[in-house]
């Protein structure tokens, strides 16, 4: 009697697995999207792809990027920041102030954080300790913060700077604008605090699942008020990036960069109901925005219609999010 045949056995053991389509999607569909973009435009617009162009994009990126970054935190816990366009106004007044009352570039810089942290930790405090749901606080935030803008700089611009100041939004490195380095750390920065350390797998639990993290023994207050402190961190940074670049702290600053913040972060794949995402897709989706904006620009395309598409983008965004959860 002859023993089993171990080959047939081994080839029925190993069924063939189909191609998850729904995973790969999630993880690279808006990095395809923005290769072919950059593809169409290249091909429609030559001006795209000439060096100077590609370091204006991400020049532009960079600023609302930064912001970007703190949003992931925030929506990686199933949160919301609408106020980061009237932060970094408030922060960027401050800043400004700072550096005309003498405190030189160091004091406008750490005056513009300062400022942005504080906004962070107040927004924090009452999502955390009040319980008042992210999106009414900081829809509050988004006004209340555009107004103390208004009211400290009575409804003017601070500008007219010299050298030493806007050298941090206008200055190169090599052939690299200066905010795109900043831009560039920050963004390692935080890629290794989400991936690699335990702060970060707290927080992809909290947002994952709020409740069983409590009951794990997690600080879940501390965790969420600690993500609008990182963000508001960002807010201040940029604030002073932008009255730098611009040479003028503008009180209407950063109006509309919530919508361009989260659009970005959503686009790349981070779940507005927490626990999924990360700092590669928020990259590829500013990206994607930044080209769009770019592109169409370029092709005389009007920014009435750049916003219409970026909404559009938004609700496709989410929808293919919803849909790829269904199905997994």
């Amino acid at each position: 009697m002859s023993g089993p045949n171990i080959s047939d056995n081994a080839q029925v053991a190993a069924p063939r697995r189909s191609f998850n389509w729904t995973a790969y999607a999630s993880q690279f569909g808006a990095f395809g999207v923005l290769i072919i973009i950059c593809i169409i435009f290249a091909v429609m617009e030559p001006a795209f792809i000439t060096s100077i162009n590609i370091f204006n994009v991400l020049r532009q990126v960079s600023i609302y990027g930064l912001l970007a970054l703190g949003m992931t935190f925030v929506i990686l816990t199933a949160g919301i920041d609408l106020s980061v366009g009237s932060l970094l106004a408030l922060a960027g007044v401050a800043g400004a102030a700072a550096f005309k009352s003498g405190f030189g570039v160091a004091g406008a810089i750490a005056a513009a954080v300062i400022v942005g942290l504080l906004g962070g930790l107040l927004q924090g405090l009452a999502i955390s300790k009040l319980k008042v749901p992210a999106f009414i606080v900081t829809l509050g935030g988004l006004s209340a913060f555009r107004g103390m803008a208004l009211v400290f700089a009575k409804g003017q611009p601070i500008s007219s700077f010299p050298p030493e100041y806007t050298r941090f939004g206008q200055g190169l490195i090599g052939p690299v604008p200066i905010p795109v380095i900043i831009f560039a750390v920050f963004a390692l920065l935080a890629f290794i605090v989400l991936r690699y350390t335990r702060y970060g797998r707290y927080i992809y639990a909290v947002g994952g699942n709020m409740e069983a993290a409590r009951l794990s023994g997690l600080k879940v207050d501390a965790i969420i008020t600690s993500v609008y402190l990182i963000i508001g961190f960002f807010a201040g940074l940029s604030g002073f990036l932008l009255s730098s670049r611009l040479n003028s702290a503008e009180v209407i600053a950063g109006m509309g960069y919530e919508l361009t913040v989260i659009a970005g972060v959503v686009i790349g794949g981070t779940s507005l109901f927490g626990g999924e995402g990360g700092i590669f897709g928020t990259l590829v989706g500013v990206l994607l925005i930044g080209v769009l904006n770019n592109g169409l620009t370029l092709m005389n395309v009007s920014p009435y219609y750049q916003q219409v598409i970026i909404g559009l983008i938004i609700v496709l965004a989410v929808y293919l999010d919803q849909l790829i959860k269904r199905r997994q």
